[in-house]
């Protein structure tokens, strides 16, 4: 993979769809979805105009689950509302081991001498939730929730400060496809549901009626009402050491004896709503609390006071 300097155009309706000869969300979409996929090791390399990375991965596993995270009957690993004219699936991807290594590339804006950033992790998961319309299988929002278990790093200050030189380098790249992402966002659009047909009895269990109003409420319960990123770390012991060696005449300078110092943190989590919007609810956020509503209340007044601005302008 190489990080492109402008961001690429959408890649428009699904291949599976148009291969199948179709053009809405249907049989071909299902089998590939029913798949499970099992490698016993991959490698994918990143390369960027400052740095180039590589993430290995061993016993990668990849299933539809229901909502619930669970393997169960593929019926239930979708959730159709003919109503909405959208379709929710769920997805988790399981390893063993994951490796991470970067380092900076020869004509990047790096010092001349770099240390290689690395990172081994034990088993980990990722869970996917994709909301799609089912006239062209467009993805309307997305959930992605990143999972660690005990984590263990140690980083010296050169491969922290290299760190922080990778995440600026790639800032402007995310700014941009953040930009895009942002303006081809659909509107909230009344969607005409498409007719009734054969397939969408998929998504119901076998016995079972499809009711529109017990398939609303079920489809609401899971629903993602906007693209959302997370990442848990049930725990993370992180070790940052002083690796500076500066000697004179063969002595270590004094005040030069470096240090270290050790973090811990349980149940670490980080959430991130890309399309959320300045005063709009959070109640739907999936650590949403109280205190959260005092914020909520503090950016409607900026906003409105911002809009009063502008309008005056």
């Amino acid at each position: 993979m190489r990080t492109c300097e402008e961001p690429r155009p959408p890649n428009g309706q699904s291949p599976i769809a148009l291969a199948a000869g179709q053009s809405e969300y249907g049989f071909a979409e299902k089998v590939v979805e029913g798949m499970f996929i099992v490698v016993n090791s991959i490698t994918i390399k990143i390369h960027s105009k400052a740095f180039h990375a590589s993430f290995e991965l061993w016993q990668l596993q990849g299933y539809s689950v229901n909502p619930n995270w669970q393997q169960s009957d593929l019926r239930l690993t979708r959730i159709t509302d003919p109503q909405r004219g959208e379709v929710l699936t769920f997805k988790e991807l399981t390893w063993q081991t994951l490796r991470i290594e970067a380092d900076a590339t020869d004509n990047g804006d790096q010092d001349p001498v770099t240390t290689p950033l690395r990172l081994i992790t034990n088993q980990g998961r990722i869970q996917i939730s994709l909301k799609r319309r089912t006239k062209d299988c467009n993805v309307v929002a997305s959930k992605l929730m990143f999972l660690l278990d005990d984590l263990l790093w140690v980083l010296t200050d050169s491969q922290l400060k290299a760190m922080m030189k990778y995440a600026e380098s790639l800032s402007e790249a995310m700014e941009k496809s953040a930009q895009q992402r942002k303006s081809l966002a659909p509107e909230s659009v009344q969607i005409t549901p498409p007719p009734p047909s054969t397939q969408q009895s998929w998504s119901q269990p076998f016995g079972v009626s499809p009711n529109a109003s017990s398939i609303g409420q079920y489809f609401d319960k899971h629903d993602m009402k906007e693209s959302s990123y997370h990442l848990l770390i049930s725990r993370l012991d992180l070790h940052i050491c002083d690796d500076s060696h500066t000697r004179e005449s063969g002595t270590l300078k004094h005040g030069m004896l470096g240090g270290a110092i050790q973090l811990t943190f349980r149940r670490m989590a980080f959430d991130y709503y890309p399309f959320h919007r300045a005063g709009d609810a959070c109640k739907h956020w999936v650590r949403y609390s109280e205190a959260m509503e005092t914020r909520g209340q503090w950016a409607k007044k900026l906003v409105s006071e911002f809009q009063s601005k502008i309008e005056k302008l």
